[in-house]
Parts: structure tokens; sequence; C-alpha cells
């Protein structure tokens, strides 16, 4: 029978024998055969979430194959490799008429109200397909590859919001897979100079294939460091990949005039607080934005962008666990020893 890992309550993971799920005529049955462990996965383990009622299959950096198709689906068909954009829009509220579908009033996601990734088998429902969030895989780009487009989209929108353009400096500040991701897309849109901070050591060793400039922030003064790469102007696009308000309070320190401040870490919801210099907005005319998802668009550029060749994506993948393994891989993320780890059930 197939397996699925099920999170029957925070901090309790089974893995549990379930039968292959039925679908509806405006249904697919996703026979998953990549998804890649994310921190949200880890606090979602540890603390739950608002939108998510258990128990729960979660992950959503997934990708597989298309084992059967309802009855009014016209666009796919059986055999289809695919990815899901986990965060689904209505497609009718005023964001998403907008074309600001990560913003939508009505957002679902594959993980929280929809069962996710980490399980043989997963439904992708109506109103995901309907909205533009099943991308047909490019040849030549394997499933494990193909699943992280979901962080890569993330990763666009935030530049996008951020304004980076070619001849930037960019820092980014926290060394993971989401900082790593920035740093090649930076590189790519033609950045000049691309710093890449962090206060763990390891981190900062496997983010060498970027190619950044790499910094042991808690070794060097960041500002100094930045200011003596810029000729004391500061960077132009300051990208904060961690959640913690140090880290934030410290960004406005290390922008330039008319620069940006992306917050893309969220803080935890019990301490979502941080104290800021106002006065350097204002007489910088800098400004602050912030990251937290991505659209069905962002997804399918961030497949271009792989099949393209444009980054490094196989350095990511440290590790591929079996769906058994899930919790040591939780475990192994979570102490920040691997970039991904990539599940295959």
């Amino acid at each position: 029978m197939p397996k699925a890992a099920l999170l029957v309550n925070i901090e309790d993971l089974k893995i549990v024998d379930r039968e292959i799920p039925q679908i509806g005529k405006n249904e697919i049955l996703l026979r998953v055969k990549a998804c890649a462990i994310c921190g949200t996965d880890i606090k979602v383990f540890h603390h739950g979430h608002k939108h998510i009622v258990f128990p729960r299959v979660t992950g959503h950096e997934l990708s597989g194959v298309i084992e059967k198709i309802g009855e009014d689906i016209k666009k796919y068909k059986v055999g289809d490799r695919v990815t899901v954009a986990p965060a689904i829009p209505c497609g009718e509220c005023y964001y998403c008429r907008r074309g600001w579908q990560s913003m939508c009033d009505n957002l679902k996601t594959i993980g929280y109200q929809f069962d996710g990734g980490f399980a043989e088998y997963m439904v992708i429902p109506e109103v995901a397909i309907r909205n533009g969030c099943v991308n047909i895989i490019p040849d030549g780009l394997s499933f494990d590859e193909a699943a992280l487009a979901e962080p890569l989209a993330c990763v666009i929108n935030g530049q996008q919001l951020s304004r980076v353009e070619m001849g930037d400096t960019v820092l980014i500040v926290g060394a993971g897979p989401i900082g790593c991701l920035h740093a090649e897309l930076a590189k790519n849109i033609g950045a000049s100079k691309v710093i890449l901070a962090d206060v763990v050591q390891n981190r900062l060793d496997m983010a060498s294939f970027t190619g950044a400039i790499r910094v042991n922030s808690k070794q060097t003064d960041l500002k100094k460091f930045v200011a003596d790469l810029t000729d004391g102007r500061m960077a132009d696009r300051v990208i904060v990949a961690v959640g913690t308000s140090d880290a934030q309070e410290q960004s406005l320190e290390l922008v330039a005039k008319r620069g940006s401040i992306n917050f893309f870490g969220g803080l935890p919801k019990e301490s979502p607080f941080s104290k800021i210099n106002t006065n350097t907005l204002h007489y910088g005319e800098s400004f602050i934005t912030g990251t937290h998802g991505s659209s069905p668009l962002h997804n399918k550029l961030a497949l271009d962008f792989l099949s393209a060749g444009r980054f490094q994506i196989d350095k990511y993948i440290s590790k591929k666990i079996p769906l058994e393994q899930i919790l040591e891989g939780l475990r192994e993320v979570e102490e920040k020893k691997v970039v991904k780890i990539i599940v295959n059930p």
C-alpha cells in the first residue's frame, strides 16, 4: 500500500499506509517523485500553522508524474512530468485581478489546506489547475532539480520587488539555500558585486559554488566590509534572507541612498517586531519591502531558468532520502548540515 508522512500533530510525524486518493472530474492524481525539505516544513513540524488542520501531509517543493486525470481535464495527460506551484490563488479577488496573485485574499496552499508532497501520491485540486499552478517540466530537467523551482520562484518575486538591476551591488544576509539562489539570480540579472554574509562558516563554505563574495559577519565588521567594497556607498540592494530582528535592524546601516531592503525572512510570530532607524529611510530615500511567496508565473519562470542551465541547481542537492528517513532529514536541515535534502517517496 502507498506510504505517506502524516503530521498527526505538532512534532508527531508518522509514516503510514494510505489508500491511493480518489480524484474528481476536474482533478489530477500525481505520483510524487521528489519533494524537497524546506525551512517552513521544520517550522510547521515544531509549531504547526494557523491554516493547518491535523492530520496533514506537508511538503510543498515538489514534482512528479501524472498518474491519472479527471474526465474533464484536457490540458494534461497521463505520463506528463510536472511541478505544482503550491501557493494557489483564487483568480477572482482584487489582488488576483491586479496580477498580484501572491497577495490573493483567498490563498490556499499545498501542504496546508491540501495534502502535500511527502507521500507517494497526492491530489492536485481543481483550483490549482484552473489558476496555472501545474507546469510541465522541460526535457533535460530531473524531478529532483524541478522540485527546486518553488524556492527559486520566491526568490524571483523577491528580486522583482527589490528592483535588482544590472550594475547593482547586492548584499544577501543568510547563506542558506535561499541566500544562494538570491546570489545566483542577482548574478544572472547582471549585478556587478554580489556579497553573501552569514554567521555560520559551514554555510558560507557550502555556498562557494555561487561565486559570491563571502563574508563571516560574526568575525568581520559587515558594515566596514561592504563600505570598503563600494567606496563607502554601501549596497544598492540588501536582501535579508534570515528571520532575525538583529539582521533586519542592521540592514538599514548597509543600504545605499535610493537603495532597497527586502525582508525575505519572516520573524517568529511571538516576536514579530524590529526597532529600526527610520531616519535612514527618510534621508537616504531608500525603501523596505517584503517577500513571502510567489505566483504561478514565477514558478514557470523558475523552470525556464533552470532548464536553460542558468543555475548550478545540482549543487543545492546535498542528499536524497526515502520517505522513511524524513525525520532524520528534517533534523539535518534544521542543524544546517546540508543545503537541500530531497525526499524521493
